[in-house]
């Protein structure tokens, strides 16, 4: 079967439709899959669950879908630093299931393991845990989550082979990795594509069998925050770890 594509657009034909459940990898700008957001946002999709630790800013990420309204629900961890993300939740214009980070994380490694969902102690005796099923384990109450399964996963990745086994850099791997294995089909976008045999096994995060489609593309390198100090500059977010 074909793996690789040409472009962000050429990768999600076929796979997109209105109301579909997607999973993004990427933590604040690092690790996004901008070109798959920017090919999502000009099909015209609608409608969209997103499951995201964050939603970018206004002018990247999956804060341009926001933009655009194709956005129906986020779940995500982290509203800020991202003004229309919080103008539309706070006017009732989109919906929002906030989930704590790690359990974020364990709901869609959950779902790629087939696992239908697990019990935590994250979020007892918040609105979090509202109605939700609690047992006690221990003496301990823990309340139920379930598994997030989407239609479609996208995630970035630093290199790739044809096969779409994948290799994260640095802090870029973030939920890039539990993202793409809780989708039914994922699209996966690398800065470098090499020959299948390339990567030495003991350095792939995500085994090809998760990818079904991967194309090469144009990431830009963008800095969350620069603060200046007295002994220069201070990056976050930015090519030094790994974006």
């Amino acid at each position: 079967m074909k793996k690789v594509f040409h472009s962000a657009e050429q990768a999600i034909e076929g796979l997109i439709f209105d109301g579909m459940k997607i999973a993004a990898g990427g933590f604040g700008l690092c690790g996004i899959p901008e070109e798959s957001i920017e090919a999502l946002k000009l099909s015209g999709v609608k409608n969209l669950i997103i499951a995201s630790n964050n939603a970018g800013i206004d002018d990247f990420g999956i804060g341009l879908l926001l933009q655009t309204k194709q956005v129906k629900k986020m779940i995500s961890s982290y509203v800020g630093e991202n003004a229309e993300f919080m103008r539309q939740y706070l006017s009732g214009e989109l919906e929002l299931e906030f989930n704590p980070q790690g359990t974020l994380a364990e709901r869609m490694r959950a779902g790629g393991a087939g696992i239908p969902g697990f019990y935590t102690k994250t979020g007892v005796g918040t609105v979090i845990a509202e109605g939700k099923e609690h047992k006690d384990f221990n003496g301990q109450t823990y309340i139920l989550e379930e598994a997030f399964v989407a239609d479609l996963s996208i995630v970035k990745a630093w290199k790739g082979d044809e096969e779409g086994n994948l290799i994260y850099r640095k802090t870029a791997r973030n939920f890039n990795p539990v993202a793409a294995t809780c989708g039914k089909k994922c699209i996966a976008e690398v800065e470098e594509l090499v020959p299948i045999g390339s990567i030495d096994p003991d350095h792939i995060h995500t085994p090809g069998i998760f990818v079904n489609r991967i194309f090469v593309g144009k990431h830009e390198k963008r800095i969350e925050n620069m603060t200046l100090s007295e002994w220069g500059l201070i990056y976050v977010g930015s090519e030094s770890n790994g974006c």
